[in-house]
C-alpha cells in the first residue's frame, strides 16, 4: 500500500511543481552554473543509487556529510532551498523509480562508515530510503548516528498509513531543522 501511495503522490507532485521546478533550475543555473546535483547514496540492500537534489552548494564543494560541510559553501540561494526543503523537489523522480520512499530513513553516503554500521547492525537497509521520516522531523540529523539509527528502527517498525501521513504533513509544515552544517 505504501508503495503505491510513494507512486500517486511523487507522480502528483512531479506534475504539480514543475513549473517550480523549473524557475529554481534556472535560478540555479545563475547561481552555480549546475542546479541539478547527482550524488550516490546508499539505498535498500546497501545497493547504490543515484540521487537527484537541487544544488545548495558551490561546485567545488567537498563531498561529505552536511553536518562536516562548511557552511561557506552553501550558496544564498541554497540556503533558501535547504530552509524551505525546495532542494528535494527532484527526489520525488527518486520515489517514482522505486529508489526511495517519501517516509523511511534518510540516505546516507558510502563514506559515512559510522552511519552506515550503525543502521546494518540494526537492518535499517530492507527499507528504502525515504525522502521524510521521524528522525528528519524530530530535528535529529546524521551527526549522531548511532542516535539516527535508533530513531530509524523506531520508524521502521512502528510505521502505519497514520504515521506515513504524519510525517509527511509535518515536513511540508516546516518542521526539523535539516541537517546541521558546521
Amino acid at each position: 500500500m505504501i508503495r503505491l501511495l510513494d507512486i500517486v503522490f511523487s507522480l502528483i507532485g512531479l506534475v504539480c511543481s514543475f513549473p517550480i521546478l523549473l524557475l529554481l533550475v534556472f535560478i540555479g543555473l545563475c547561481d552555480t552554473g549546475f542546479p541539478v546535483f547527482f550524488q550516490q547514496r546508499v539505498g535498500r540492500y546497501k545497493r547504490p543509487f543515484t540521487l537527484i537534489k537541487l544544488r545548495t552548494m558551490r561546485v567545488d564543494a567537498e563531498s561529505v556529510a552536511t553536518h562536516l560541510a562548511d557552511s561557506d559553501s552553501v550558496t544564498g540561494f541554497g540556503r533558501f532551498l535547504r530552509r524551505t526543503k525546495l532542494d528535494e523537489l527532484p527526489q520525488l523522480w527518486n520515489v517514482l523509480k522505486g529508489d526511495m520512499s517519501l517516509v523511511g530513513p534518510r540516505p546516507g553516503l558510502f563514506n559515512q562508515h559510522e552511519l552506515t554500521a550503525a543502521r546494518e547492525k540494526l537492518g535499517i537497509y530492507t527499507v528504502r530510503p525515504g525522502i521524510t521520516g521521524l528522525a528528519q522531523v524530530s530535528g535529529i540529523d546524521m551527526s549522531t548516528p548511532e542516535l539516527l539509527a535508533k530513531v530509524d528502527k523506531q520508524m521502521i517498525e512502528t510505521l502505519s498509513l497514520k504515521s506515513y501521513f504524519h510525517y509527511i504533513v509535518l515536513t511540508a509544515l516546516g518542521k526539523g531543522g535539516g541537517d546541521r552544517i558546521r
